[in-house]
C-alpha cells in the first residue's frame, strides 16, 4: 500500500511539472489560449486589419480575371512576389496560365520587370518567370529557404502540381531563373489529395525539417469538405505519408487555400490566413453579376479569410471562427473565389507587417490590396474601461527582462505581477510594486519598484498576473 501511494504521487508531480511551460525567450501571441489559464474581466479579441488599397492591378495581356495563388516573400531588402496569370477560366493545368513575378523594395508599392524569359503573346517583354511547362504554373508555390547550409542556387524551392502529376520540386538561386531540382514529382499523386492550390512548404526552425501545408477532401457528416494535410521531409526530396489536421472541435468549413507560414518574429508559430470557401451561398444575382463584370460561373459562391495557427504537428487552432477580413463594401467582393490571403505576412516598417488579398476574381478588375497591422497584431487579450486581469499557466523563461505588447488609452493601464506556481505574489514582484505602463509600444520592459531584472527568477516556475483597464495586450517576451 506505501508502494502504491508513494507511486500516485510521483505519477501526479510528474503530471504537475508536464503542465508547466517552457517558453524560454520566445516572443508569445495571443493567438490561442496556449499561456492563458484564467481571464476575469478580460476577452480574447480578434485584430483588425486596415485596408490600405490596391497594390497590384493584373492588367498584362498574360495576367487578367483569374490571376491567383499569390505568394510574397521578404528577402532582405528586396521583396518579390509570385502569382498565377491567366486571362480566361480553363481547366486546371493548361498551357495558358504563366507564373508572374513582381518585386518591391518597400512592399508597398510594387513594379512588374520585363525579364526577357519567355515570349508570351509575341512579346519577351513580359514578367514571366515560368511557362510552356503545364500544369505548374497553375499553382507555382515558392519558399524562401531559410535551413542552415542550404546551397546558394538552391536558396529558393517551390512545388507545383495538380492531383495528376503530383507536386514537383523547383529550385532557384536568385528567385527568377528556376529548375526542376528532379522530373519525378517529390510528392506523389494520391486519390485523396487534391493539390489544386497553394501547396505550401517551408523548413520548421521548431521542428527542424521542411514541412509542407496542401488541400485535401475529408468527409464530415456525409459531406465532403476542402481540408488539409501535411507532410514533412529532412530533405525536400522524400517526404512522409501526409496527416489529416485536426482542427480540435470546431465546425466543419472549407478551407480552400491554408497559407500557413511561420511567424517573422515568432517562427514557432504557424500562422495561417485561410480562404474560407461557402459553396452555394450566392450573394449577388444574375443580373447583379452582369452588372459588375464577373465571369457567369464565378457568382453563386462567396469567401472571406479567417486566422488559424499551430505550434507544429498535426494540430491546427481555431480560436477565432470570426471572420478575420471581411468581403466588405461592393458586390464585386461578394463574388466566388475573391477575398483570398497571399501566402506569408511580412514587415514592411518596424511598426507595421502586411498582408495582402486578392479582390474582383473572375471580374476584368481583378487585383491584390494589402491591409496593415501593428506587429503581433493578430489578435489581443482585451481590458475594457473597468478592467479586468488575466494570469498565465505557470511557466519557466530564460532572460532579464519581461517585454510586452500592448497598447492603452489615456486613462487606461497595464500592471504584472510576477507569482509563485502557486499563485502569491514574489517579493519586490507584487502588483503594489509594479510600474504603471501607459502608452503603446511593440517592445516595452516592464519594471517594479527595485527595477526591471528579473534574471534571478530564470528558470524558476512562476506565473503572470496582468491587470489592465481600457488596454489590449498582443504579445509577451522574455529577453535578454
Amino acid at each position: 500500500m506505501t508502494f502504491r501511494l508513494f507511486s500516485v504521487s510521483v505519477l501526479l508531480a510528474a503530471a504537475a511539472t508536464a503542465q508547466v511551460l517552457d517558453i524560454g525567450s520566445r516572443r508569445e501571441l495571443f493567438v490561442d489560449r496556449y499561456l492563458i489559464d484564467r481571464m476575469t474581466g478580460t476577452q480574447l479579441r480578434l485584430g483588425q486589419p486596415v485596408d490600405t488599397g490596391a497594390v497590384l492591378h493584373f492588367d498584362k495581356p498574360w495576367e487578367g480575371s483569374f490571376c491567383g495563388y499569390v505568394t510574397v516573400i521578404k528577402d532582405g531588402g528586396r521583396y518579390r512576389m509570385y502569382y498565377r496569370g491567366i486571362p480566361e477560366a480553363g481547366q486546371d493545368g493548361n498551357n495558358g496560365e504563366v507564373t508572374c513575378y513582381a518585386e518591391s523594395a518597400d512592399g508597398i508599392r510594387w513594379t512588374k520587370p520585363d525579364l526577357g524569359i519567355y515570349e508570351i503573346r509575341g512579346t519577351r517583354q513580359n514578367n514571366v518567370i515560368l511557362a510552356n511547362d503545364a500544369p505548374f504554373s497553375h499553382n507555382f508555390s515558392p519558399l524562401l529557404d531559410t535551413r542552415p547550409g542550404v546551397p546558394a542556387e538552391e536558396r529558393f524551392k517551390a512545388l507545383a502540381g495538380v492531383s495528376q502529376t503530383g507536386l514537383v520540386a523547383f529550385v532557384s538561386g536568385d528567385g527568377v531563373h528556376w529548375r526542376k531540382l528532379r522530373s519525378e514529382a517529390v510528392i506523389p499523386k494520391l486519390d485523396a489529395f487534391a493539390f489544386d492550390s497553394q501547396n505550401q512548404a517551408f523548413w520548421s526552425e521548431t521542428e527542424q525539417q521542411y514541412v509542407c501545408y496542401f488541400r485535401t477532401w475529408k468527409k464530415v457528416d456525409g459531406v465532403n469538405y476542402r481540408w488539409i494535410s501535411r507532410t514533412t521531409s529532412r530533405d525536400f526530396l522524400t517526404w512522409t505519408k501526409p496527416v489529416e489536421m485536426n482542427f480540435g472541435d470546431a465546425p466543419a468549413e472549407h478551407i480552400y487555400t491554408n497559407q500557413t507560414s511561420p511567424y517573422y518574429r515568432a517562427p514557432h508559430l504557424g500562422i495561417g490566413l485561410c480562404a474560407r470557401f461557402l459553396p452555394g451561398r450566392q450573394v449577388l444575382t444574375a443580373e447583379q453579376a452582369r452588372a459588375v463584370g464577373v465571369d457567369p460561373g464565378y457568382f453563386k459562391d462567396c469567401s472571406d479569410a479567417v486566422l488559424i495557427s499551430t505550434r507544429g504537428g498535426d494540430r491546427y487552432d481555431r480560436t477565432f471562427l470570426e471572420a478575420f477580413i471581411r468581403p466588405g463594401l461592393g458586390l464585386e467582393n461578394w463574388v466566388s473565389r475573391s477575398n483570398y490571403p497571399a501566402l506569408n505576412v511580412i514587415p514592411t516598417s518596424e511598426r507595421e507587417m502586411s498582408l495582402y488579398v486578392q479582390s474582383n476574381y473572375g471580374q476584368p478588375t481583378a487585383y491584390l490590396r494589402r491591409y496593415k497591422l501593428r506587429p503581433d497584431g493578430f489578435a489581443s487579450i482585451n481590458a475594457g474601461y473597468q478592467g479586468g486581469e488575466w494570469v498565465t499557466k505557470p511557466l519557466r523563461f530564460a532572460g532579464k527582462h519581461l517585454t510586452l505588447n500592448y497598447s492603452t488609452s489615456a486613462p487606461g493601464s497595464v500592471r504584472v505581477e510576477i507569482q509563485d506556481e502557486g499563485g502569491q505574489p514574489l517579493p519586490g514582484y507584487s502588483l503594489a510594486d509594479a510600474q504603471e505602463l501607459i502608452g503603446d509600444e511593440l517592445d516595452r520592459v516592464v519594471a517594479w519598484k527595485n527595477g526591471s531584472d528579473v534574471g534571478a527568477l530564470a528558470g524558476r516556475t512562476v506565473k503572470l498576473r496582468f491587470v489592465m483597464k481600457d488596454a489590449d495586450h498582443y504579445a509577451i517576451r522574455f529577453a535578454e
